[in-house]
């Protein structure tokens, strides 16, 4: 190659300067984080704990608000649980939703995590960068506690069972109860709280006799439950 030719140029995600920087930065921000809370986790803080420039953050991190959610997702341990497979609806209910209150009380920066999201725009300048950032660990927080119970909740015996029902609501039923009693410290979920938990959502979804009968009816012409042949 000619003398007369340039170097090419490293690309962002591979140039090893960039990966360092980048690497310093969370770990300073996750050090901080883990010591003194969201609050901590301030621009000037990272800097000065990582000693990387402030214009080299910013061509990482468009905000503040960025670099917390990609330390939250650095941190964030994997709580996805798999979803019981067999046994009788109310015992697979009872089952995941122990594991879950379980995980809440082992997990204590997922509950931050969920704390931090639920403020919202904490007011950025930059208002559509900081919804995409929250948004995507939003998303993906979300996605580790509806996979388990999605498995569940769209089975053929949940279909046979239970009445048509929004499943966001009934995650929100299901989980919300173990979200608010850890994130306020008012008490400790135990097995029998989370079996009080699914009898009242299975009281309020299960079918009654004249549905029963009209699955049933739909099942033996189709093959499939009543809502699956609409």
């Amino acid at each position: 190659m000619s003398n007369s030719q340039s170097a090419p140029v490293p690309d962002d995600d591979v140039d090893p300067r960039r990966i360092r920087s980048r690497t310093r930065l969370l770990d300073a921000a996750a050090t901080l984080l883990s010591t003194g809370g969201v609050e901590a986790v301030t621009i000037d803080a990272v800097t000065k704990a990582s000693k990387v420039a402030r214009t080299t953050l910013y061509r990482h991190f468009h905000s503040s608000s960025h670099l917390l959610a990609a330390t939250f997702e650095r941190l964030l341990p994997q709580v996805a649980t798999p979803a019981p497979t067999s046994g009788p609806l109310r015992e697979q209910l009872i089952e995941l939703l122990s594991r879950q209150a379980a995980l809440f009380n082992d997990a204590p920066l997922h509950v931050t995590t969920l704390a931090w999201l639920s403020l919202g725009p904490t007011g950025s300048t930059n208002e559509a960068d900081e919804r995409h950032t929250s948004g995507a660990l939003r998303a993906r927080v979300v996605d580790q506690y509806r996979q388990p119970f999605d498995a569940i909740l769209t089975s053929p015996r949940a279909q046979a069972e239970l009445d048509d029902f929004d499943r966001e609501l009934a995650l929100c039923q299901l989980v919300g109860p173990l979200a608010f009693a850890r994130m306020t410290g008012l008490r400790t979920i135990t097995h029998n709280d989370c079996a009080n938990i699914v009898d009242d959502f299975l009281a309020a979804h299960r079918k009654t006799d004249s549905d029963a009968k009209e699955s049933k009816i739909a099942t033996k012409k189709t093959g499939r439950p009543a809502r699956l042949a609409r």
